[in-house]
């Protein structure tokens, strides 16, 4: 798809809110050499098909799924943010959302519905009420129920940010629809009516934006800067006609020509091709991973030597766990170091310690195994 180019110099900045303590509580979950982890939906994303009940137990992208991941140590929780036909932001991560009726399905675009309506599909708030079908299309593209365990209402950006722990960070995604083409009058005021409930609510919640989509990143740094943006890539995995999407390479011309603050790339993007690692932290960008690999213990502590500064998890409570044991500051003099200075202020439980050798060989190897 062809994303048209935005002048983004033409827009005014929008910093509505004076410079509060939320910019350097984020700042500080990215020094000192720690390692974050960020709940992907919440407590994980639903992939109905699944044989794994975990990837069924909460209801994705929900209050009650934001508030289950602020039980274990994570930083932030990741969620999808779009915008309704009556400028209210909502949290929901699909183009369509879709149901039935008299027997048949039908899709609609979140965009194109009003507030009321999002919020008529599944679980309502009110008991007494029943809520639309709420249906999902699979990878295969089968259509299912969207049927979970703890099963929650569809919510709101605002909702969120009154509902959940106030200390959890929130990772909004500005979330936009790769088969379109937008105009940037049509994107300004998509993020303005964003950006308006972040300043109304965040208060000293730490918040980081990021999106897939190229013109909304360089527009949402644009109009503020109050927090930080990043850049969304699969990292080469798949080709776009917007070659700014393309390639890791890609990803980081486009931040360091718009001040962008890092790269949140597929893992799988990542571990392809690791020199890309050395060049970006090098750049002073912060670089965070999400996708499958994120689930297994091993892949998050090895992007832990490689310099990575933190992993989107869909395994929230077992990622937060393995990290716990496999990543802890030594003591030194009695005081607790930070992990700044890499490998050599790491403690690891039931985990080798990689020799620089040893490090070398496995980024040498894995690049060809994930070819495979």
């Amino acid at each position: 798809m062809a994303l048209k180019a935005v002048h983004v110099t033409d827009v005014p900045s929008l910093d509505l809110v004076p410079e509060n303590a939320s910019l350097a509580l984020c700042s500080t979950r990215f020094s000192n050499g720690k390692f974050v982890v960020i709940g992907h939906r919440g407590n994980g994303m639903n992939v109905l098909q699944s044989s794994d009940r975990r990837m069924r137990a909460i209801k994705e992208n929900s209050i009650m799924s934001f508030n289950a991941a602020a039980n274990f140590p994570l930083d932030f929780v990741e969620f999808d943010v779009q915008v309704t036909k009556d400028d209210c932001p909502v949290i929901f991560h699909d183009d369509f959302i879709l149901s039935e009726e008299n027997g048949n399905v039908f899709e609609k675009r979140i965009p194109e519905l009003c507030l009321s309506e999002f919020l008529s599909y599944g679980p309502q708030r009110e008991p007494e009420m029943e809520g639309r079908v709420l249906l999902r299309k699979t990878k295969d593209g089968r259509i299912v129920r969207w049927d979970v365990e703890q099963d929650d209402s569809l919510c709101t950006l605002q909702e969120a940010f009154i509902n959940v722990e106030p200390s959890l960070g929130f990772n909004i995604e500005l979330k936009f629809d790769d088969n379109i083409v937008y105009a940037q009058d049509h994107l300004v005021h998509v993020l303005q009516a964003i950006l308006k409930v972040v300043f109304d609510y965040a208060k000293d919640r730490p918040i980081i934006f990021s999106t897939f989509q190229p013109d909304a990143a360089l527009l949402v740094r644009k109009l503020q800067s109050t927090y930080p943006v990043f850049f969304l890539t699969n990292g080469g995995c798949e080709v776009y006609e917007d070659v700014r999407r393309n390639s890791l390479e890609e990803a980081m011309k486009l931040c360091l020509e718009n001040e962008l603050d890092g790269i949140v790339s597929e893992v799988k993007g990542i571990f392809r091709n690791p020199g890309a690692v050395t060049k970006i932290k090098e750049s002073k960008l912060c670089l965070l991973t999400y996708g499958k690999l994120n689930n297994v213990s091993e892949a998050v502590y090895l992007q832990h030597l490689m310099g990575i500064d933190g992993v989107i998890v869909d395994f929230v409570q077992e990622i937060t766990q393995a990290v716990a044991d496999m990543i802890k500051p030594t003591k030194v003099g009695g005081d607790v170091e930070g992990l700044t200075e890499g490998i050599g202020k790491v403690q690891v439980n039931s985990k080798p310690q990689f020799s620089q050798l040893e490090l070398s060989f496995l980024l040498k190897l894995i690049p060809q195994l994930i070819q495979l």
